[in-house]
């Protein structure tokens, strides 16, 4: 039994501190470490803090201490960790068309609410006489959320059309919930808060990541990295575009400057987006898509 001296609370959990060592104290979600945490182990990824006690309710981990590097750099120490977890856990596993199908309807539902959604909203600001900060933003950028909207219907049809007789499909584990946050970096990189990892296509974790932090890093850079390490075939790529230039439902509060800050921020995003995805959509991004 471990005496405290001392607990600190982040979040949902708890740090504490004691003569034999630190240790963290965590919320037990569901049973990940007696599927995933074993099979990773299994395929020699353990860059993982090891779970050493547990109940119904808790588990208990040893606290890793995290270098302070810059984070640039750390995130380029999260992507070949990335890469390594994706490149150690790939196998292939049969389907049929209606499982590309799913994943086509899922997103091909969600474009057409999007554009269904931001017609209604421009309709009514144009009926105004005055616009207000955002809704002003707004109808000077429209034109740029349903150019991103038109390619990705377009290159959604694109990829059906390249998946839609395959009968097989690569998985790995994927992290499911990556953000810079969730790794830590020391004499080892290791990934922490795997309580939502399961085995899906390896581009939602890359597009996730990238949502999260698009603004803050170079991420063509990230994913030449990344595309090095664990190459994406041309139908994941594909995926992964289309993801990452879908625009965002905004919803807006009753602040009107944190709303211009909302429209501004994802404007942002479709812009750095198409930064992110010309290379591969031009004749010299053909010959150098890795």
């Amino acid at each position: 039994m471990l005496k405290a001296n001392k607990i600190e609370i982040k979040g949902k959990i708890k740090i504490v501190h004691t003569d034999n060592g630190t240790y963290v104290l965590k919320p037990k979600t569901r049973n990940i470490e007696k599927n995933i945490l074993p099979y990773l182990k299994s395929r020699k990824f353990e860059y993982f803090p090891e779970i050493i006690e547990e109940n119904n309710d808790y588990i208990i981990m040893p606290y890793l201490e995290d270098y302070d590097i810059p984070k640039e750099q750390k995130m380029i120490d999260l992507i070949d960790l990335l890469g390594l977890l994706h490149s150690k856990t790939t196998h292939y596993k049969d389907v049929t068309e209606d499982d590309y199908k799913e994943i086509y309807e899922d997103l091909n539902n969600n474009i057409l609410y999007l554009q269904s959604y931001y017609e209604d909203m421009i309709a009514y600001i144009e009926n105004k006489v005055y616009y207000s900060p955002k809704e002003y933003l707004l109808a000077r950028n429209i034109t740029k959320i349903f150019s991103s909207l038109y390619f990705c219907k377009q290159e959604l049809t694109s990829w059906y059309n390249m998946v839609k007789e395959k009968r097989e499909k690569r998985l790995t584990v994927i992290h499911n919930n990556l953000r810079l946050d969730h790794f830590i970096r020391n004499e080892k990189s290791y990934f922490i808060s795997l309580d939502k990892a399961k085995v899906d296509l390896p581009v939602f974790d890359f597009y996730k990541l990238y949502y999260r932090h698009i603004l803050e890093y170079d991420f063509n850079k990230l994913f030449k990295k990344y595309n090095k390490i664990y190459p994406l075939m041309e139908d994941e790529k594909k995926l992964l575009f289309i993801l990452v230039s879908l625009p965002d439902k905004i919803e807006f509060g009753e602040n009107e400057y944190e709303n211009v800050l909302i429209v501004s921020k994802m404007i942002d995003k479709l812009y750095k987006s198409e930064h992110f995805i010309s290379p591969y959509y031009s004749k010299e991004g053909e010959k150098n898509k890795t």
